[in-house]
């Protein structure tokens, strides 16, 4: 039987390749419909990603509560600091299936440090901590 190295290394190499483009596609795409909600300011689309309770912390508010509580809290902010924009500068998975986003938030001249974890309950990722937070806080 010939052996064939050449073929044996195209078929490896696009393997590897299909591997390495699954790895990069799971590396925890965060919903856009989430990023959307925040960069438009909206309480009431974003609360639809929230886990009952949630972890929540603005400007003059920190703790832990329901979902309409947080989305009246979040409503508030928005109406304070209405958003000029909003980018996600890291973001990434765990082990357990929990994604994380770390972005800034931008209203006039105000600049939030912003953050967000997942987590998968009932099979569904949900926003379970969710902070805005500048350099004061």
């Amino acid at each position: 039987m010939k052996s064939y190295p050449l073929i044996s290394a195209v078929v490896v190499s696009v393997l590897l390749s299909f591997f390495c483009v699954n790895t990069v596609n799971a590396q925890a795409e965060i919903n856009p419909r989430i990023q959307t909600a925040i960069k438009t300011g909206s309480a009431k689309d974003l609360s639809v990603f929230f886990n009952n309770p949630i972890d929540l912390t603005t400007p003059g508010n920190e703790g832990t509560y329901s979902k309409s509580q947080a989305e009246m809290i979040l409503r508030g902010f928005f109406q304070k600091y209405p958003p000029a924009s909003f980018s996600i500068s890291h973001h990434g998975k765990s082990n357990d299936g929990s994604q994380y986003a770390i972005g800034s938030y931008r209203s006039g001249s105000n600049v939030f440090r912003t953050y967000f974890l997942l987590k998968v309950i009932g099979g569904q990722p949900l926003i379970h901590q969710l902070k805005f937070e500048t350099d004061e806080d």
